[in-house]
């Protein structure tokens, strides 16, 4: 096997380790402790002859985990869902350190949030990847002052930068019409909310529909995403699941039947089918032309290891299919329901520790 060949003229990859990190506790592991998709990739590696192993961040011994994976590792694989993790300014700063000494990054702590946040989305939006009338709100006030304005110009998804399974994901829609040559919502408009989470619809004036949005906007990382609402969605989300710039399988997402429904989270309901990429070659193919610039656009970092690209069909003028990148994931991207792709995981590592080693010299 070329890796073995390759292996046994770098000891030194031999004897460094992958390790992987994960946390303590949460609703994404197994009876084992670990998250289920974890040890698959860990003994697919040792399959390979090249050793892995998992440790559990605690902040209490941030310094002892540090030095351990300093010494003893060639790269890490960062398997830790950002809601289960407490400390989470003081694990990526881990990491920055990590990559300073030389250890591989999948994914470099700053890729993590420049491809995972929603405004990615932003960044992309001069792309034919995503709609032009984006918009990220940082601030309340830009909130409050843009979001009528945007809102007046048809249905709107609003997204929160927290959160998972559809939290905080709200399709908002008027109940009357505006008048012809009105372009801002009036304060007091009654608007129709559907969050993505369960597809449960909520009534409310757009004023204090804003006000209860504030908490997506404050604190660490808040932010709200503003785009517009995409019908074609009941046909499904197309989910790429990416290793580096390979595509792997998609995922076709189709939420629950029902008028309000769009989620196309399996909490909602929605139904999954895994595809082959070949049956959506076009998508692929397009996605895979466009990576150097979306990676120039998101700061340039490596491709993350595992990461998602999720896509919803929509038409343009001329009546042909168009895709929307709707987000992207790449903090830790699970594969449960195939766990067989550990084996593509661990090539994928194994690829990566090589160039990086030929690089070197």
């Amino acid at each position: 096997m070329m890796w073995r060949k390759y292996i046994s003229q770098k000891e030194s990859v031999i004897i460094k380790k992958v390790i992987f990190f994960e946390v303590q506790g949460g609703s994404d592991k197994g009876p084992d402790g670990y998250r289920p998709d974890t040890m698959p990739m860990v003994e697919a590696l040792k399959e390979c002859a090249q050793d892995a192993e998992v440790i559990f961040f605690e902040i209490e011994k941030r310094e002892q985990i540090f030095n351990y994976v300093k010494d003893h590792a060639v790269a890490y694989v960062s398997r830790i869902n950002p809601g289960n993790l407490k400390h989470e300014a003081e694990y990526f700063d881990m990491l920055r350190e990590l990559c300073v000494e030389g250890i591989i990054g999948m994914p470099h702590p700053d890729a993590m949030i420049s491809y995972g946040a929603k405004d990615a989305l932003v960044k992309l939006r001069h792309t034919s990847l995503v709609p032009e009338d984006t918009y990220a709100y940082y601030t309340i006030n830009q909130f409050k002052s843009t979001f009528p304005k945007s809102l007046a110009k048809g249905e709107r998804v609003l997204k929160q930068n927290r959160g998972s399974t559809g939290e905080g994901i709200w399709r908002v829609q008027l109940v009357e019409k505006l008048a012809d040559g009105v372009t801002e919502v009036p304060l007091d408009a009654q608007i129709k909310c559907t969050e993505a989470k369960d597809n449960h619809v909520e009534y409310h004036r757009l004023d204090s529909f804003m006000t209860f949005c504030e908490q997506y906007i404050v604190g660490t990382n808040g932010m709200l995403v503003d785009m517009t609402f995409l019908p074609r969605i009941k046909e499904g989300e197309i989910r790429l699941f990416m290793l580096r710039d390979k595509a792997i399988n998609v995922v076709h997402k189709k939420p629950a039947e029902g008028a309000d429904a769009f989620s196309a989270t399996l909490f909602s309901g929605a139904q999954y089918r895994y595809d082959k990429p070949e049956e959506w070659g076009a998508l692929v193919q397009s996605f895979l032309g466009q990576l150097h610039e979306i990676t120039t656009l998101l700061g340039g970092y490596d491709l993350p290891l595992i990461w998602t690209a999720d896509f919803i069909l929509d038409t343009d003028d001329f009546g042909n299919d168009t895709y929307i990148l709707g987000e992207i994931n790449c903090s830790c991207v699970g594969f449960t329901s195939e766990l067989e792709l550990a084996h593509n995981v661990a090539q994928e590592i194994i690829d990566c520790l090589h160039e990086k080693a030929t690089v070197l010299g």
